[in-house]
This record gives structure tokens, sequence and C-alpha cells, in this order.
């Protein structure tokens, strides 16, 4: 983690940022380092459908934004609390926040993850979270799964039965039923045309 964290220190050193942007879609490797991500075979995905996953879970489903840990999370759509956990795999998301919106007839979701646990000591499932307001803030690596300091931004419309937690990374195998029930975040965030 710590390696990994001074490597992103550089990346936005050496582009004067204060955050970068990953994004959507991504094929990576660096989901290598944590047992978390790797292939356990026969189970039954989210979808209910029994899978035999040929490989590991390497494709990224949200927007992730870089920055320093502390840096505060403001909601881009007003929503209620459908659930929050405390996701402590190594690699997984740490504190996590998932809001329920609805706009006319279309309910989604929004999850937030990598945050601080002091964002979640008194969250409560049904509290209304408006557009604008204060949500959280960028958790420290012993808090958000051992990351570098940075928010997990994802869509999803159909959580299923999951609650405080929906995969972020799915298999090439599955990747496009996940990428149908978790659009690009870019359609709510408009911030990829800053990446470089």
């Amino acid at each position: 983690t710590e390696v990994f964290s001074n490597y992103m220190d550089q990346k936005l050193f050496s582009a004067n940022a204060l955050y970068g942007i990953g994004g959507y879609g991504e094929d990576r490797i660096l989901y290598k380092r944590s047992d978390h991500f790797k292939s356990r075979g026969s189970k039954v995905s989210p979808f209910g459908e029994a899978s035999e996953e040929a490989a590991s879970r390497s494709i990224h489903l949200g927007i992730d934004i870089w920055g320093k840990a502390g840096t505060k999370v403001f909601v881009p759509i007003g929503g209620t609390v459908h659930s929050f956990a405390y996701n402590d795999n190594f690699g997984d998301y740490g504190a996590t926040i998932i809001l329920q919106h609805q706009l006319e007839t279309i309910v989604f979701h929004t999850l937030y993850g990598h945050l601080s646990l002091a964002d979640i000591a008194n969250m409560q499932e049904g509290k209304y979270i408006s557009r604008g307001e204060l949500l959280a803030h960028f958790g420290e690596a012993s808090e958000n799964g051992n990351w570098p300091p940075h928010l997990h931004f994802q869509i999803i419309q159909d959580m299923r039965l999951h609650k405080g937690d929906y995969p972020g990374v799915c298999s090439i195998s599955e990747k496009e039923k996940y990428l149908h029930n978790c659009p690009d975040p870019d359609l709510m965030l408009n911030m990829m045309k800053y990446a470089g």
C-alpha cells in the first residue's frame, strides 16, 4: 500500500494536480495484489445465476477519484441512505455508503467506497441526504481497504439483495452483465473530460 500510495502521490505531483481520475470499465491488473479479487470457482452471481469464473475479477465498475485523505465527498444528487458497512477485507471498500435515488419512476443507487470510518459511525438507513450535502471523507489506508486515499463512485441500477456492499470489480466473463447494471458514473459526474 505504501509503494502504491507513493506512486499515486508522484503521479499527482508530476501532473501538478490535486486529484486523479481512474476510469470506468478498465481492465486493471492491480487487483492481483489482493485475494479478495481472485477467482473462487463456481458461485452464484448477484444476478442469481450460477457462474464459473474463469479468471479473477479485474474490470472496474466505477470511477475512482484519487486525492488526500480527509478530502470531502459531497452528494451529486439527493437520496436516502440505503445501507452502509465496513467492508474490511484487504483490497475491499473499507467504509462504504450506498444511497438510493428516485427520478420519477426510475430508482437507482450510488455507492461511495474507501471512506473514513468516522463517516459511518452515526449513519442511519433511511436518512435523506440533499444534493450538495457533505456525505463523507476519503479514508486513510488503514480504514479504506488498504488503498491510497480515493473515492470509488459507482452507479447501480439493481442492488438485488446486497446491503452495504456491491461488487466494484467483475470478471471479464461477467463484464457485459455488470456494466449493464452499473452504468458509467461519468453520466452523472462529467469528469472524464479532465482525465489526461
